[in-house]
């Protein structure tokens, strides 16, 4: 399928905690962005992110003062979908309904001619959007990592009728605006983060839930060994080097004692239903009365920084 010329405009469709930090992304990176939300005030508190986002980076000496600015300059907002009319790349950024991603797709086809490229940033399968679209050949899985302006994977998937030059061509684009492609070759469900992210959660929980340690515990252990190794090793180096004929012998031990449980532990549901459903809403398992939230939140960020600046460095 032939693909656009050139990308000079990306168009991000919603402006929550994925999209306005997508739009970021693109409008740093020198791209006109057209920022679709549903409300005029919603949109506008997004933009006012991005400014902060953008402040965060120059304050850092990640770009220019007058970067910081023109890059703001570019980002429009709207109400109306059809206003992602005439953008190169379009990137899909709602809730977790499906009902509603399968919707815009559908309006997003007749509304976008190709060689409008369809990306969806979930960790949903492009092959499950694409029932009622005529089109399906441009549609592909684009799942940014969150916060997606300081973190710089992006995993790219196709799905079955997705064109080879779509993905080429996606994996280009993303490069060029400074983030780190990955080209999953077959469709999984959650694509290979979320699978490896939770399957530590399910353990962790599991640990957890049967009283083996505290979550302070479970915590400490992850932050002070493989949390620190796997930044820079991952898990199949990780074991590479530490003897794979070792790990497999391990493996063969340890596997049949690891949690395979297809439900998450009740006591989880539990705390759900009791109302402690994140950090402003309740808690979670950790008594975070008792805990700073925004120091944490802060030192994250710090060291996400941080390594911005070891990929920049490196990339110079």
């Amino acid at each position: 399928m032939p693909v656009p010329r050139s990308l000079d405009t990306v168009a991000v469709i919603g402006n929550g905690i994925i999209g306005h930090g997508v739009a970021q992304v693109f409008a740093a990176a020198g791209k006109r962005v057209r920022m679709i939300g549903r409300s005029a005030e919603s949109l506008k508190r997004a933009k006012g992110r991005i400014g902060e986002g953008l402040a965060l980076f120059r304050d850092n000496g990640l770009i220019g003062a007058g970067e910081a600015e023109a890059a703001l300059v570019r980002v429009e907002t709207s109400t109306e979908l059809e206003d992602a009319h005439g953008a190169q790349l379009v990137i899909e950024a709602v809730p977790e309904d499906m009902a509603l991603k399968r919707d815009i797709f559908r309006r997003l086809d007749a509304i976008c001619p190709p060689p409008a490229v369809l990306a969806s940033s979930s960790g949903h399968p492009a092959s499950e959007l694409v029932a009622e679209l005529r089109h399906r050949e441009r549609v592909i899985a684009a799942h940014f990592w969150y916060p997606p302006q300081l973190l710089p994977l992006v995993e790219v998937c196709g799905g079955p009728e997705t064109s080879g030059e779509v993905v080429q061509w996606t994996c280009k684009a993303l490069r060029e605006a400074g983030k780190e492609p990955v080209v999953i070759d077959r469709e999984v469900p959650g694509f290979i983060g979320n699978r490896i992210q939770f399957a530590a959660l399910r353990e962790a929980w599991s640990l957890w839930a049967a009283g083996v340690a505290s979550a302070e515990a479970i915590d400490a252990v992850v932050r002070n060994s493989i949390g620190r190794r796997m930044a820079v090793t991952g898990p199949i180096e990780s074991a590479d080097l530490g003897g794979l004929e070792t790990m497999y012998n391990f493996a063969r031990f340890l596997q049949p004692h690891l949690d395979a449980s297809p439900e998450p532990p009740g006591v989880i549901g539990d705390l759900v239903r009791q109302g402690r459903k994140a950090i402003g809403q309740g808690g979670g398992i950790h008594d975070w009365k008792k805990r700073d939230a925004d120091a944490l939140l802060a030192a994250r960020r710090a060291e996400l920084i941080r390594w911005l600046k070891v990929d920049r460095k490196g990339k110079n």
